[in-house]
């Protein structure tokens, strides 16, 4: 049995204003054939699982190119078509093969290509022709097109939000794709759009309970598979939403009335489901008052729109801004995404004192660059983070500190938001010394940040990523959806 594998990924907000090209796949994370880690990206866990599997049960593995670019705004056309082509040549060099298993997001868009894996996964078709098996993870914050339903025979995205099961369901993706090889089962896709576009974290009611009872699915009944679609609001594409996907074994009647069953239970749900957000003055103000009350552990504040895991280039200034004009002390922040700052800092080198701007520099909505007198306290070379078994490079990096203030801020050159308390500690801060963590994410940081917060204040600062899709400016969007429309079934 012959096996071929590769992963191509990443999440593109169309109304960014940083590009994506080549350049950033690299920065982020790239490996040639047979050159990936032991250790998995978000969307490559796949091509780990495989490694292991192939050891285990001695069918031969083909290992394609493997690449990852943070979230940022549209793909250069010629960079994805470069690295799709160089996917493709390696897949017709690997001819013939029994299945091609995918890392992908699904939430990809290029100048020209508004379904970047529909367009990978039809060409792929295209290869291997009609009875190849064709199977892929995907992340859940995707665009789940017709063209990828028709092309793959497996499909299935992480189940938790955050994402802390993305191995786990490489690990499911792999094993429904070698139970079909070896002729155990006849996986069919069964999907049902749910008219809708919300947040949905599974850190906390209802969405906790809901995914629970999908999971409770798995296995049972001919049900091979659950996953929600929660769909990306960021990217103005045509089949933008959220949907239900049931895998069955050759069941298709009853994966399609799963899927409608769970589907409409979901936009019973609508509106009920994202977590409670405040503005930044009363973010501050609950703040304080935790940090009065029950000193010891950190309040961690999460700037949740100025998240580069949204596409947004994670400079903005409004919430640090507002911290130092109120005389707030004790406070880390990550990040700032400032390639330009780390230069500075990095020239001057640790134990510096040099006057820098910082941040607020892609764009007029995140916020005022700062100007402060700052010590460097870090310069290297390479910062990084965890998130689960993934290790995330944060580039050349600094840690520095406010003059006069308690303020210390870690300025990155790779854009990534904030998943663990590591991105503090690697770099010289015990997070549990400061009275607030700041944080650039929506909800990816919760499973890490959560066992050691006192409490997690989410605040909605205005800032640029396009949260309200009762108003988003959508050209492409093809049909009516909740919130535009308050009931789209009619």
């Amino acid at each position: 049995m012959r096996i071929f594998t590769a992963s191509f990924a990443t999440e593109t907000n169309t109304s960014s204003p940083v590009p994506t090209d080549r350049a950033s796949f690299e920065m982020a994370f790239y490996a040639g054939p047979g050159q990936h880690p032991d250790t998995p990206t978000l969307c490559s866990a796949p091509m780990v699982v495989l490694r292991r599997r192939a050891r285990e049960e001695g069918f031969e593995l083909i290992e394609g190119t493997a690449t990852w670019a943070e979230p940022g705004g549209l793909l250069q056309r010629k960079a994805y078509e470069d690295l799709r082509d160089e996917i493709l040549d390696q897949l017709t060099a690997a001819m013939p093969v029994d299945g091609v298993i995918l890392g992908l997001h699904g939430a990809m868009v290029a100048q020209g290509y508004d379904d970047c894996e529909g367009d990978l996964l039809e060409r792929i078709r295209a290869i291997v022709g009609p009875d190849i098996l064709i199977a892929s993870e995907l992340d859940p914050h995707s665009h789940l097109t017709k063209k990828r339903v028709a092309n793959a025979d497996i499909l299935a995205a992480f189940l938790e939000f955050p994402h802390t099961d993305f191995y786990e369901r490489g690990e499911h993706v792999v094993d429904l794709a070698l139970r079909t090889l070896r002729g155990e089962i006849k996986p069919v896709i069964s999907t049902f759009d749910c008219r809708m576009i919300g947040v949905y974290p599974t850190s906390r009611e209802p969405m906790r309970s809901y995914v629970d009872r999908m999971k409770a699915l798995h296995g049972k009944d001919g049900i091979l598979s659950v996953s929600l679609i929660h769909g990306f609001m960021a990217g103005d594409v045509p089949e933008l939403g959220t949907q239900l996907m049931v895998v069955t074994d050759n069941e298709k009647a009853k994966g399609d009335a799963l899927a409608e069953k769970l589907g409409m239970e979901l936009f019973a749900l609508r509106g009920t489901t994202a977590m409670p957000m405040l503005d930044t003055e009363a973010g501050l103000d609950a703040t304080m008052a935790i940090v009065a009350q029950r000193p010891g552990k950190p309040v961690v504040v999460a700037d949740v729109w100025d998240n580069p895991g949204g596409g947004v280039a994670g400079d903005g200034t409004l919430i640090l801004n507002r911290i130092i004009e109120r005389g707030i002390g004790n406070v880390a922040v990550a990040t700032i995404w400032d390639p330009i700052a780390v230069t500075f800092c990095l020239a001057a080198g640790e134990g510096a004192l040099i006057q820098l701007r910082f941040g607020g520099k892609a764009g007029p909505d995140g916020g005022a660059p700062i100007d402060a007198r700052v010590e460097v306290l870090r310069a290297v070379e390479e910062g990084w983070q965890s998130f689960g078994k993934s290790r995330v490079t944060l580039g050349p990096a600094a840690l520095i500190r406010l003059e006069g203030t308690d303020i210390d801020v870690i300025l990155n050159t790779n854009r990534t938001q904030t998943f663990e308390p590591d991105i503090f500690s690697n770099i010289g801060i015990d997070p549990l010394s400061k009275d607030i963590l700041l944080v650039k994410s929506t909800n990816h940081f919760h499973a890490g940040f959560e066992p050691v917060a006192s409490e997690i204040i989410y605040i909605d600062a205005g800032a640029p990523y396009p949260s309200n899709p009762k108003k988003t400016d959508y050209r492409k969007l093809s049909r009516e959806i909740w919130p535009r429309v308050e009931n789209p079934f009619g």
